[in-house]
């Protein structure tokens, strides 16, 4: 069965976003990072994605994930209110709205990924949904050298969780740590 694997990519300091709400100090490496052997093993591993309306709405435009998004696999986003028109897919990246919850979402995320795992790319909001609700098996965070000083944290208010180290690497500036949740 597949893994739930949350990820985000976190400041020195622990925040996800600036005051201003922009991550664009979290991914200045993006391009050495989009053609590492890093990347390719994430998207190996990945057979659906999971995300929050909020990071999904931080695309150019809805239609930019069938065309150039890193992991294409289908795609569940968890959010209140599905759009009125729903983005483009193509035969690999199919785009689904689900307004009925965390549960529901990494269930029918876990169905869609077959023996790959689920990669949960974003909202700190969700991260926090999801690992109070102990459905995430591993946390993969990558750590850039910035202080951000204010923003939105990644672990504000989360439930106690013990982890167990699975792997830590150095991609480029950033660190990647990989985190086994132990139930």
């Amino acid at each position: 069965m597949a893994k739930v694997i949350a990820g985000a990519t976190v400041s020195l300091d622990g925040f996800v976003e600036d005051a201003e709400g922009s991550a664009a100090a979290l991914y200045s490496d993006f391009e050495e990072l989009a053609g590492s052997e890093y990347m390719k093993a994430l998207q190996d591993e990945t057979g659906a994605v999971l995300m929050g309306r909020r990071t999904f709405d931080m695309a150019e435009g809805p239609d930019d994930y069938a065309d150039n998004y890193e992991f294409q696999v289908p795609m569940f986003v968890v959010t209140h209110e599905a759009p009125p028109v729903t983005p483009k897919s193509n035969g690999r990246l199919s785009i689904t709205f689900v307004t009925d919850g965390v549960e529901e979402a990494v269930k029918r995320a876990v169905e869609a990924a077959g023996d790959r795992d689920v990669t949960f790319i974003g909202g700190a909001d969700v991260f926090g949904q999801l690992l109070a609700a102990g459905l995430v098996d591993e946390l993969s965070i990558d750590v850039m050298p910035v202080l951000l000083g204010d923003g939105v944290r990644l672990f504000a208010g989360g439930p106690a969780v013990t982890l167990e180290k699975v792997s830590a690497q150095e991609i480029g500036v950033r660190m990647a740590l990989r985190y086994r949740v132990v139930r």
